[in-house]
């Protein structure tokens, strides 16, 4: 078991876990899972680390579908911050306990902010990491957002 199962396990709620080869070749992790499970890249969401303030130690967590990316602006005005960026790969490891391809917003080693694009706002269910390469939790997204304290935020893009 990974944290982010035992996190939706202990919680007693409604989840599903899917499983899946994954590819060390694949260029897109997210993209990926939404090929191998069948589901449309809109329902599966990446888990992005972002840094705050030019501060490497003070980050941020950012959920967006697979099918677009981050808007780093909109996460600097939702989270009052005036600048943001793409968090360093190493400590985003460290703060999460997570390797890349496999960061869960679930079950991370520390709590982070966390805002969810609001995309996912109309969804019954959405896919995130289960924490590892291969591994997808389904959990409706006011599960997701009650799970790890976040909030809604318009930061995704295309």
């Amino acid at each position: 078991m990974t944290p982010a199962v035992n996190v939706v396990q202990k919680a007693k709620i409604v989840y599903l876990t899917h499983s899946y080869q994954h590819d060390p070749g694949a260029k897109s992790y997210g993209e990926e899972a939404a090929g191998a499970l069948g589901i449309a890249p809109e329902r599966v969401f990446k888990t992005l680390l972002v840094s705050l303030d030019g501060d490497s130690k003070k980050l941020a967590v950012g959920v967006v579908p697979v099918s677009g990316s981050l808007d780093l602006k909109a996460v600097g005005t939702a989270l009052k911050s005036k600048k943001v960026v793409m968090a360093d790969p190493q400590e985003a490891q460290r703060a999460t306990g997570y390797l890349l391809g496999g960061i869960s917003p679930l079950g991370q080693k520390k709590h982070l902010p966390l805002l969810l694009d609001q995309s996912a706002e109309h969804l019954t269910t959405l896919f995130v990491s289960g924490g590892k390469r291969g591994l997808e939790i389904e959990l409706s997204p006011a599960d997701l957002l009650r799970l790890t304290a976040g909030q809604y935020g318009d930061i995704g893009c295309g």
